[in-house]
């Protein structure tokens, strides 16, 4: 089993690297990849390496970013909450980013993109940490369920003020829609670089608590018995979630089924043991993320589709396909 997870990994981190060139390659205009190799390593001033360098090389780093943290935090989150269904939006971190920008937009005037991101970021840290605050109130303190249901609560409430905003302030809407469908396009790499300390630490702090949660899978009172501080664990897993999908939402707005996809994905190769799902997760989320941001430039050829459309569209029937496998297995 080991060996598999190992060749599996490696053949991961192969795709990965196909995904990365094709970014790099395929577009408006399309380069060949002597070309693309030529401006990455040798720079130039042709109308080839301008296009690889300056545009399509920040987009690809921003992809490889955002994948990870998303596929990452997706993972934390199932592991947190023993939910199969769940993704970083179940603890109110898209709902917490999306409300935050609207309210920035609509009554502070940001209209910069790069201001967009202090503001999604904001409102994701204060919705996750309103979630946790509701799910441990009471007797048990913050169990998966209560977690579950107050950010259903939560993500509702704000998603009525984001709509509430919006249908009645045309201007934040026309702006505000530009961030909500989610894109990798028109960001630059000051964007990946202010949010980048933020997606480190939460890459070290989910994989930190592999073993832990391996534990937890088992449930509470076993994971006491071994040694688990559950409380915790279930904090620092929040503050990572929070991180990595509060810094990915922020940058390119809110991004649809790849935290809920790839770690069942991932999981179909290395089972549940969070040690390899984690590492898994993240090299599949980015290859999946580049792989629709290709499709996105392709479908719509010359011109291009946000890659936020195009990860919904191959996201829905990954739910059905979940949803149903799950009412069989209650049944």
């Amino acid at each position: 089993m080991m060996k598999k997870r190992a060749v599996g990994l490696v053949l991961s981190l192969l795709a990965l690297g196909a995904a990365v060139m094709a970014s790099l390659a395929v577009g408006a205009q399309s380069i060949p990849f002597d070309e693309v190799w030529r401006a990455l390593w040798h720079g130039g001033g042709s109308e080839h390496a301008v296009v690889v360098r300056e545009l399509r090389l920040p987009r690809t780093l921003l992809g490889l970013g955002v994948g990870a943290a998303l596929g990452l935090a997706g993972a934390l989150v199932q592991a947190l909450t023993r939910n199969p269904l769940g993704d970083p939006g179940l603890l109110g971190v898209n709902a917490g980013a999306s409300a935050a920008v609207v309210v920035a937009i609509a009554f502070l005037g940001i209209t910069a993109p790069l201001s967009y991101v202090w503001f999604a970021f904001a409102g994701a840290l204060g919705a996750a940490v309103a979630v946790y605050a509701l799910g441990s109130r009471g007797r048990g303190g913050a169990t998966p369920v209560r977690l579950a249901l107050a950010g259903t609560a939560v993500g509702a409430a704000l998603q009525a003020l984001v709509s509430g905003i919006v249908m009645v302030d045309l201007n934040a809407f026309d702006k505000f829609r530009f961030w909500a469908v989610g894109s990798l396009s028109g960001r630059d790499l000051n964007v990946l670089a202010e949010l980048l300390p933020f997606l480190a630490v939460g890459i070290a702090l989910a994989l930190a608590l592999a073993r832990p949660l391996n534990s937890m899978a088992l449930g509470d009172d076993v994971a006491r018995a071994l040694g688990v501080r559950l409380t915790r664990t279930r904090v620092l897993g929040a503050v990572a979630v929070v991180l990595l999908c509060g810094s990915a939402t922020a940058s390119v707005g809110p991004l649809m089924f790849v935290g809920l996809a790839v770690p069942h994905l991932a999981r179909a190769v290395t089972g549940p043991d969070q040690r390899w799902l984690m590492p898994y997760s993240v090299v599949l989320a980015a290859v999946l993320l580049l792989a629709a941001d290709v499709a996105a430039r392709l479908v719509a050829w010359p011109g291009e589709l946000e890659v936020g459309l195009v990860t919904a569209f191959l996201g829905a029937p990954v739910l059905i396909a979940l949803v149903r496998g799950v009412r069989m297995a209650s049944l």
